[in-house]
């Protein structure tokens, strides 16, 4: 098999990597290891996109966030992906959060996002939530109508130079040859760029765990509600889902095992107090599920998305947390201008296929932890 490009990785970044470099006429091959798009960090988030009315200004980060804000809702409208623009509010708790407020209400102000301050309370209009899991495979299967041939279960564990091309082999399977590597591995973004001989970076699992709860009493939590944020942390958050649900985390644990997907027993006390004196209406209730996401954080670094020094024929986009899917569009373009530079001929994008998504046979926030649960019980039965 041949590509132009092997994009690794089909979480929402490379999904969207893929579809805008094959709308772009670059023929694409979008590998994942495991047996489903978003099975990862992608399918384990809030499902929150960010205006980055908090991002720090000038950060690339920041840059790609405000990006996406200007294109993503055409995309969403054309893929059919569902959308909840509810809007967030952060109110004080105490009376050293004036000041934090007033801070980020120039910060927002700065990046230019919208925000109202009342009362003391800062309302942001424009955050809104979203089925992470159907955005991501939405956009991996538009990517596929434009041409991206995505092969599940290649686990990529070799990177060979052949004089002008690549070739990227799983254990006992025909390689793939490329003219050019576009890692977005996520949590194994380190370990790919090591088989291409590229060390100068690595990153490592930060936990994050999360309650689901029924509305308590019927009622339909209408915005996202959001802590003011303390040194080191953004905190825990009551959100609403596209379904209907009351969510509250996450929780930030660091982790060295990427495998560890179990939601801690402490997590509960971690969340519930916090989550209770934001939204009253949670005390008492019990939560009808939990889940843990595992987000690829950098050592040192966060949006690395540059050409690799070691491997010239080698992009990495790595580091990209949980804002990775507010962001993954307009990371996606920036790709596709290293692409172009790099001398792979592209045109500009054709208009958008229409998707017509099929409902899920589980709700996106039961759909990775399922699949884990499954995938260790197969293992205790071998």
């Amino acid at each position: 098999m041949r590509a132009d490009i092997a994009v690794i990785g089909a979480g929402v970044v490379g999904s969207a990597t893929a579809l805008e470099l094959s709308r772009r006429g670059a023929t694409v091959a979008l590998l994942e290891a495991e047996s489903a798009p978003g099975l990862q960090a992608s399918g384990t988030n809030s499902g929150i996109l960010h205006t980055g009315f908090d991002s720090v200004p000038g950060e690339l980060e920041t840059e790609l966030i405000l990006r996406a804000g200007e294109f993503r809702e055409s995309v969403l409208d054309a893929l059919a992906v569902p959308v909840s623009r509810c809007g967030a509010l952060m109110r004080p708790a105490g009376e050293d959060d004036a000041a934090a407020i007033a801070h980020l209400t120039e910060n927002a102000l700065q990046n230019g996002v919208e925000v109202e301050l009342g009362d003391g309370a800062l309302e942001i209009p424009g955050e809104s939530i979203t089925d992470p899991v159907a955005f991501t495979l939405e956009l991996a299967a538009a990517a596929q109508r434009h041409g991206a041939r995505l092969r599940t279960g290649f686990r990529v564990d070799a990177l060979d130079v052949r004089g002008e091309r690549i070739a990227l082999s799983q254990a006992g399977g025909e390689p793939l040859v490329a003219r050019l590597v576009v890692n977005c591995a996520g949590l194994g973004a380190g370990r790919v760029a090591r088989i291409g001989g590229d060390d100068s970076f690595d990153v490592y699992p930060r936990k994050g765990e999360f309650l689901v709860f029924d509305p308590p009493a019927g009622e339909r939590l209408e915005r996202i509600l959001l802590p003011v944020p303390q040194e080191g942390t953004k905190g825990v958050l009551v959100f609403p889902t596209i379904d209907g649900k009351v969510v509250a985390g996450p929780t930030a644990v660091d982790l060295t095992d990427p495998e560890d997907w179990s939601v801690r027993p402490q997590a509960r006390q971690e969340i519930l107090p916090k989550a209770e004196a934001m939204y009253p209406p949670l005390a008492g209730a019990e939560p009808i599920f939990s889940y843990a996401g595992l987000r690829p954080a950098g050592r040192a670094v966060n949006y690395l998305i540059t050409a690799s020094g070691a491997c010239p024929w080698l992009v990495n986009v790595a580091a990209i947390r949980s804002t990775g899917l507010t962001a993954s569009l307009a990371i996606a373009e920036r790709v596709a201008q290293m692409v172009a530079d790099a001398g792979i001929p592209l045109g500009d994008p054709d208009p958008l296929e229409p998707g017509a998504p099929e409902p899920p046979p589980s709700p996106w926030w039961r759909r990775t932890a399922e699949h884990r649960a499954g995938r260790i019980a197969e293992n205790q039965m071998e």
